[in-house]
């Protein structure tokens, strides 16, 4: 058993060797708190939940990072055109983050740190990087010196004579202009911390290095995060990290955009779509589905078909398990090992569709025993059906999902509890043979949007597609 990982160092799959036997260490760029969340953002939390959970089904012991960005610019400004404090936006801004993730069934991360809670880390590394030569102060900001890093640039493939390195306002007295800031010198109404430089505040890229080291030390297996921080972020803080003596990540794993109208998914697009929107138009189990089974190095183009479709093929999973369970009579649990061609798609890269394809012939081969009723292989389908669905966060007799409406809505029994009133209506109706009532009861829910199935057990409903 090898799992093997597309590493953006190497521009290759490579296979997955841990620095230490049995464990995994893993830091993913978290959300930058200056808004609510879209669906683009929370991708990628999904996706490395998905290997998380991977790397747990294989039996390794996995240390999750997963950062919160809760002071930049965006931050600073936004209080500033609101008039409240930049922490109260920071905060209102991480629960909605914290809240989209348990909506769509993220595991929480083993560590979250912030990073206003590590200014000391940050402050020490800058210490060591001046010592080193790597980094210097000019005018109360504090700089990393680009070119006294031999491979700077590697992770991104770039020719540093051609860079144009970002700069924010304020950054003068550089050596070089793509020399990057690590510390920026106060401003007057600014959040400041002081420094043996002056007062100040961290630069984003600072951040991640210094909470890297912290929280998984000096080397560390896998440094997650979208394409889009290749550059400057992740080619800044390896820079910073290895400046300062760590080895720093053993493989970089990207995950790729959520795209509308073949546009990055952006607030200052305008084109973004808000998790907490999004969730009361449809289950969150859904959106699971949606975001987390295509591959992860693969762009998704946002469309309400797309999602009626994750819709409609969640719903035939989600029927089986529901039909194989009232046969079965007591509850099957997942079967202690997934089917030897999903665990190989998981195995390599991550191939979340190949697993799904799995996932689908066995739901078809299970409705098939269904049919026949033949309940021992209708059972065993279930089994490896749940165990699959587990790994990819998607089980819905999982606490999380289980109800038919997710979890954590109050009302889900209240709910249950009224269709199923209107169904022993229907029943009636059909005990007494008037079909036109039965009929118009069955419809009416239809309209609502339930799906209502005959079983031998008796009519049992759903929430069908849109």
């Amino acid at each position: 058993m090898t799992i093997r990982l597309y590493d953006t160092s190497a521009r290759q799959i490579r296979d997955f060797a841990p620095l230490v036997p049995g464990c995994v260490s893993i830091y993913l760029c978290g959300a930058t708190v200056q808004a609510a969340p879209h669906i683009g953002h929370i991708r990628s939390g999904l996706n490395f939940d998905i290997m998380r959970r991977w790397f747990a089904h294989r039996g390794y012991d996995v240390t999750f990072i997963r950062n919160v960005t809760d002071i930049d610019d965006k931050i600073i400004r936004k209080a500033a055109e609101q008039n409240r404090p930049w922490w109260s936006i920071g905060y209102e801004n991480e629960r909605a983050f914290n809240d989209a993730y348990a909506a769509l069934g993220c595991l929480p991360p083993t560590y979250e740190p912030r990073a206003t809670g590590h200014i000391t880390e940050m402050v020490e590394m800058m210490r060591g990087l001046i010592e080193r030569g790597h980094a210097y102060e000019a005018e109360g900001n504090v700089y990393f010196d680009v070119r006294s890093l031999p491979g700077y640039l590697s992770l991104s493939n770039q020719d540093i004579d051609d860079l144009r390195q970002p700069s924010g306002e304020g950054e003068t007295g550089k050596r070089d202009p793509r020399d990057f800031a690590m510390w920026k010198a106060a401003k007057p109404g600014e959040p400041s911390w002081e420094t043996p430089w002056g007062r100040g505040r961290p630069g984003w890229h600072l951040e991640c290095s210094a909470m890297a080291h912290k929280y998984l030390g000096e080397e560390f297996d896998i440094h997650g995060g979208g394409i889009d921080l290749i550059f400057p972020h992740h080619e800044n803080e390896i820079a910073q990290a290895r400046g300062f003596g760590d080895a720093f990540a053993r493989y970089w794993v990207h995950n790729a955009w959520v795209t509308m109208s073949g546009e990055k998914m952006s607030k200052s697009l305008g084109n973004s779509v808000l998790v907490g929107e999004m969730v009361k138009r449809w289950r969150p189990v859904v959106l699971r589905y949606y975001l987390g089974t295509p591959h992860y190095r693969s762009t998704i183009e946002y469309s309400e078909e797309s999602l009626r479709e994750a819709e409609a093929a969640f719903a035939r999973i989600e029927g089986f398990v529901q039909r194989a369970g009232e046969l079965a009579g007591t509850t099957v649990e997942p079967a202690p090992e997934v089917p030897p061609a999903f665990a190989d798609a998981m195995d390599d890269d991550l191939g979340v569709p190949q697993a799904l394809a799995v996932v689908h012939t066995t739901v078809r081969q299970g409705n098939s025993a269904l049919a026949a009723d033949d309940k021992e292989a209708a059972v065993a389908r279930l089994a490896e059906v749940r165990a699959m669905l587990g790994v990819l966060g998607l089980d819905p007799l999982d606490a999380h999902w289980a109800g038919g409406i997710d979890a954590g809505d109050d009302l889900s029994g209240v709910v249950d509890s009224l269709v199923r009133l209107v169904l022993d209506q229907r029943e009636a109706a059909r005990s007494r043979k008037d079909w036109a009532t039965a009929d118009a009861i069955r419809d009416r829910l239809g309209e609502s949007g339930l799906v209502i199935e005959d079983s031998p057990q008796g009519p049992r409903w759903g929430l069908g597609p849109r």
